[in-house]
């Protein structure tokens, strides 16, 4: 795995790690050539995915944690470094979704949905410029959404946090372009995830009717699948974007957000 890769030597940190976007940008980032930093809440998960990685020739750590202990966020790139020797990529992919409108949205659907989908990359963002710009530079990939652009209905919380992402991403390319960090962000719609599958079976739906129907809304025939996303997310690490920043990259299929 990866011994001729153009990620060769290329060190990355990606949250949510092992989930469903996260593995398969972890396993392509891997097949590259990257050492990777794998973030999850799950210890149990990560270290798997370590372990498989490394059995594939592949080079990867387990560093897990909360993203809503500061703590934790504000040390990872310290971990990272300490692990693996240095930083050049950071793909900010952990995020959940509360449904609902104002009304019916709790300020713990709030307080979480912004610490994890907003406060952790402003965090790690944070302690990862100074390490990219003394490096050279640095590629960093931030997961917003098609919903956070074109705010959908009924989804109050995640959109609002979604958009945040999405303009702190385009501050971000702004800001530090001139050390060579480029900073760019994912915009997918629907993503044939476990998060996707729990969400519409805790709403009382079938998971794999829900996704059928869900297919037949979009141009192309069908919702994305992670590795979909994970290879727009490849691009945008890679040298092959090496003149995008700032930009939000929509991955959607044809679908409209409504």
């Amino acid at each position: 795995m990866g011994q001729q890769g153009e990620l060769q030597g290329k060190i990355a940190l990606v949250t949510g790690a092992a989930g469903g976007i996260g593995q398969a940008v972890v396993e392509k980032l891997a097949a590259k050539g990257a050492m990777v930093a794998l973030a999850d809440m799950s210890a149990d998960l990560a270290e798997n995915l370590a372990q498989d990685i490394h059995e594939k020739g592949g080079q990867a750590v387990a560093l897990p944690g909360n993203l809503t202990d500061k703590a934790y966020c504000d040390g990872l790139v310290a971990a990272t470094l300490k692990a693996l020797g240095g930083l050049d990529i950071v793909i900010n992919n952990a995020g959940l979704m509360r449904r609902g409108n104002i009304t019916e949205a709790s300020d713990e659907d709030f307080a979480l949905s912004m610490a994890v989908n907003v406060e952790a990359p402003f965090r790690l963002i944070r302690s990862a410029i100074p390490v990219m710009a003394d490096r050279g530079g640095g590629t960093i990939v931030n997961t917003a959404s098609c919903w956070g652009v074109y705010p959908g209905p009924d989804h109050l919380v995640y959109c609002t946090s979604k958009a945040a992402i999405a303009a702190m991403t385009r501050c971000l390319g702004r800001d530090h372009a001139h050390q060579n960090i480029r900073v760019n962000a994912v915009c997918p719609n629907e993503v044939n995830t476990p998060m996707l599958r729990t969400g519409f079976a805790i709403r009382g739906l079938d998971p794999d009717s829900a996704i059928a129907d869900l297919n037949a809304t979009v141009p192309l025939g069908h919702i994305a699948e992670p590795q979909e996303i994970a290879d727009v997310v490849l691009f945008l690490a890679s040298d092959h974007s090496r003149y995008m920043c700032g930009a939000l990259v929509e991955v959607n299929g044809g679908k409209p957000v409504y």
